[in-house]
């Protein structure tokens, strides 16, 4: 259960830095929120890979994640445009991190069969 907490933490601080780096041209104070979101957002990360995350699924769910609410956000607090090809791209992203953390799911309930080869021949 925490990998999932960091991993929220972790995606939560880098949108809120991404979209400070918007904010920081008009605010250059707002570069401090950057470097310390980006920081605080690989710390996150470091530490729901330590509470057992797969780095794949991790990253994927992060960068998703990421794109998704970076660009709903920037509609929202900055009136850019989302675009239908963008929403397409959006749910391509997502769709594809959905077939990483089905194929990992399936990886851990796969025998690893080359490791219980090595077992067999060791015997």
């Amino acid at each position: 259960m925490k990998k999932w907490i960091f991993l929220t933490l972790a995606i939560l601080v880098e949108v809120t830095a991404t979209l400070s780096l918007k904010a920081a041209l008009e605010a250059p104070a707002l570069y401090a929120v950057v470097v310390a979101g980006y920081a605080a957002a690989f710390l996150c990360m470091f530490q729901a890979l330590r509470e057992g995350m797969s780095l794949g699924v991790g990253y994927g769910i992060w960068a998703a994640c990421g794109v998704a609410l970076t660009a709903v956000l920037s509609t929202v607090i900055f009136h850019e445009p989302l675009t239908l090809p963008m929403g397409i791209g959006i749910a391509a992203v997502m769709g594809g991190v959905l077939l990483v953390e089905i194929g990992s799911q399936q990886a851990q309930n796969t025998p690893d069969t080359a490791r219980e080869q090595k077992e067999a021949t060791a015997r």
